[in-house]
């Protein structure tokens, strides 16, 4: 089994400490901390668990929820790692904790958030993580609760979604900027005002039937371009973030989309089927627009459209496709032009969303 392993390292800013999967260096390290390689298997699959290695420093830290009902990061096992290394607090604000504790000694410090006249987008990126972790507990505790209803657009809506919509906005008013979300009404977006859409928990149908997956999704859009995003899959704790100019990661690890032959579509309509373009082999369903955009930036599918259907909400797209951008993919209109967002959630929007003008293109093709 040791053979198989895989090595993928991301240098964390300010800090000399990496975050390793698996390979020769998590070997060393688990030697260091006193467990066996076998132990870390679960690392490699397991968004909730890290292994941070460097020179002379290691440390094994899970994610996971206070009593209190916050999430917090624990350092298991360390080996030359304080509490307040920077690449531990930079992991810990990844996963929208609060705090940092170490496992032994139960000592702790708050997570610090960015400066206030830090970047829009670098704060965005923070609250964003903290608030996907509130509407997390906030969706597990309105689970069963309420009436489900049915929305103007067909799909179900739970006290979850109205327990989510509040953890959410609560979280991101500090920044000081115009927040939509699918559960209320549109605000007033000034001319050149950057602007936040949420879908607090997109899936719903699937969260009702306990179907993963079902995601927390906010982008921060300005100029009707999607320029930071943030999808957080409830279901498996996989995180997708996103900041144009800079890139975009999942669960800590770069990504980039590529070109394939698997296709993502949102669900069925009513009585029609589901087209399979010709520049496909295979088209997948989840039952989460948020997660599909996401499986596109990271490559795992090759593109995502509704080409074949009305349309989409802007709510559902943005968080998803500030990722895309951001790891160097595209976004077409039904006409082959840059996508543009408008701060209207009732409004349908069609796209396809790929790695390449290239591939985009030859999709809307095949759609014609």
């Amino acid at each position: 089994m040791a053979d198989r392993w895989f090595l993928r390292r991301r240098p964390v800013p300010d800090t000399d400490l990496r975050v390793a999967v698996s390979g020769a260096d998590v070997r060393t390290a688990a030697l260091g901390l006193g467990l066996s390689p076998a132990a870390l298997a679960p690392g490699v699959h397991d968004p909730r668990l890290r292994v941070l290695v460097g020179e002379g420093q290691a440390a094994l830290v899970r994610r996971q929820w206070h009593h209190e009902g916050f999430a917090e990061a624990v350092l298991l096992r360390r080996s030359g790692v304080p509490l307040e290394h920077p690449g531990v607090l930079a992991l810990a604000a990844g996963w929208g904790c609060e705090r940092v504790r170490h496992g032994s000694t139960d000592r702790w410090r708050e997570v610090p958030g960015p400066d206030a006249d830090a970047p829009l987008t670098d704060r965005f990126r923070h609250l964003a993580a903290l608030a996907a972790s509130r509407v997390e507990i906030a969706v597990g505790l309105a689970r069963d609760s309420g009436v489900e209803r049915i929305k103007g657009d067909g799909s179900p809506s739970l006290a979850a979604d109205e327990a989510a919509h509040e953890a959410a906005v609560e979280s991101l008013s500090g920044l000081g900027v115009t927040v939509l979300s699918e559960e209320r009404s549109d605000s007033p977006v000034g001319a050149g005002e950057p602007w936040i859409v949420l879908d607090p928990l997109d899936g719903t149908g699937n969260f009702s039937a306990g179907l993963p997956p079902w995601a927390f999704s906010a982008g921060l859009v300005q100029d009707g371009v999607p320029v930071a995003g943030l999808v957080a899959d409830l279901a498996s704790g996989r995180r997708w973030t996103g900041v144009d100019g800079v890139g975009a990661e999942r669960d800590g690890v770069p990504i980039a989309p590529r070109p394939g032959t698997t296709v993502a579509v949102p669900s069925g309509p009513s009585g029609r089927t589901v087209s399979v373009p010709s520049t496909a082999r295979r088209v997948r369903i989840s039952g989460c627009t948020a997660v599909d955009l996401c499986v596109v930036a990271d490559g795992a599918a090759a593109a995502w459209h509704d080409l074949d259907r009305s349309g989409t909400h802007v709510h559902d797209v943005a968080g998803g496709l500030a990722v895309l951008l951001a790891a160097g993919g595209v976004a077409l209109d039904p006409d082959g032009r840059p996508l543009h967002l408008e701060p209207d959630t009732e409004k349908l929007v069609r796209l396809v969303a790929a790695s390449s003008v290239e591939e985009a293109a030859a999709l809307i093709a095949a759609m014609a």
